[in-house]
């Protein structure tokens, strides 16, 4: 079973950010002690992966971290679990990356999202790019050989040379794992608030295609395998976590507004987005979530949508012939492997059209 974690503590809201979150750092403890609470209701197989998510989770004590690892199911067997937690880089810290080390955590995930220093304070960071290259050094100093770190692209005012720049900025620092995101305005940000008023631009889809073509194509000659339309990993480290969303795995999400999958079942459920309501319900040992059964033709979408964005791409079974497959297969935006059709990387760009002409 795959487990993830929803830390939604954050020291300050990025400026981009709609993930369910919360500055109210002093009620961490409590929160904690309910997500024991629905760990022990909720445990079902052994712990095959586990992900802290967020929000920030590096901004929980070590020994908090290490109570909820030593409540989940861990396995016996000599198959290390993949064990990763989200980090913001003013964070860490030599002594607490060895003490995260401690606790069981085999894999950080680092949200650097640039290294250029006017763009991170315009996206409210509260790193800078010497305290993010800093952060990956110690986190390799301290023993981490599985490193992740998030970069985003489409930035306003950020340029096609910035963005090289910090392409390779981050190919210097020699990390297992890279994800690369274009940014998106989300309703309810600071930074589409700012979009609406005039402050910011939207990068134009020429500069973002060209941001896109040059990541691939850095990151393939620099040996990263391009495993998933925004994710880069060296031979062995793709994240076994993220890939058990892409392949109709079963998971577990836990805490406020985490997210679950019964891939037995076929059934979806989301924990309620309020910190309040949550530690309370899981107090009286109610799970507060909702729920729904996937339909056959749910099911389809789902399995199409995401196993196009992977380099396995999708068995051709979930398509019947169309004029549009027949279309896409000739422009090259899609490619017949004799059991499976895989999105190649022109067809990425106009994935979002190519999955609705099968949906």
């Amino acid at each position: 079973m795959h487990y993830y974690l929803h830390i939604p503590f954050c020291v300050s809201r990025c400026h981009y950010c709609d993930f369910f979150s919360t500055t109210l750092l002093e009620r961490r403890e409590e929160y904690v002690d309910a997500l024991l609470h629905e760990i022990n209701m909720r445990r079902d197989g052994e712990a095959s992966t586990i992900y802290f998510g967020g929000g920030t989770p590096s901004v929980l004590p070590p020994d908090a971290v290490k109570r909820l690892l030593e409540a989940l199911p861990l396995p016996d067997d000599s198959t290390p679990t993949e064990i990763t937690i989200e980090a913001n880089p003013g964070d860490l810290s030599i002594d607490k990356l060895s003490a995260l080390r401690q606790t069981g955590i085999n894999r950080l995930s680092i949200g650097i999202q640039s290294f250029q220093d006017h763009l991170l304070q315009r996206i409210g960071r509260r790193h800078d790019s010497e305290g993010a290259v800093r952060a990956v050094r110690e986190a390799q100093e301290a023993g981490f050989g599985n490193i992740s770190i998030d970069l985003i692209y489409g930035l306003p005012g950020q340029t096609i040379p910035m963005w090289e720049e910090d392409i390779e900025t981050a190919l210097r620092l020699n990390v297992q794992h890279i994800s690369c995101y274009c940014l998106s305005y989300e309703q309810g940000t600071k930074l589409t608030r700012q979009l609406e008023r005039g402050e910011v631009r939207e990068q134009d889809e020429d500069t973002l295609n060209r941001m896109y073509d040059l990541l691939c194509d850095k990151l393939e000659q620099a040996g990263y395998e391009h495993y998933e339309v925004s994710n880069f990993a060296m031979p062995g480290f793709r994240s076994r976590h993220n890939s058990s969303y892409w392949r109709d795995k079963s998971y577990i999400g836990l805490g406020a507004g985490a997210h679950s999958y019964d891939a037995r079942q076929g059934t979806r459920s989301w924990n309620v987005s309020n910190l309040e309501g949550y530690i309370a319900s899981i107090s009286k040992g109610i799970r507060p979530c909702e729920q729904e059964k996937l339909t056959d033709e749910q099911y389809r979408m789902e399995r199409i949508m995401l196993g196009l964005r992977t380099s396995e791409g999708i068995e051709k079974s979930l398509i019947t012939a169309s004029a549009a497959l027949r279309r896409h297969l000739a422009h090259g935006l899609l490619r017949d492997t004799g059991t499976r059709y895989v999105v190649t990387r022109e067809g990425i760009r106009l994935l979002n059209r190519i999955v609705e002409d099968f949906t």
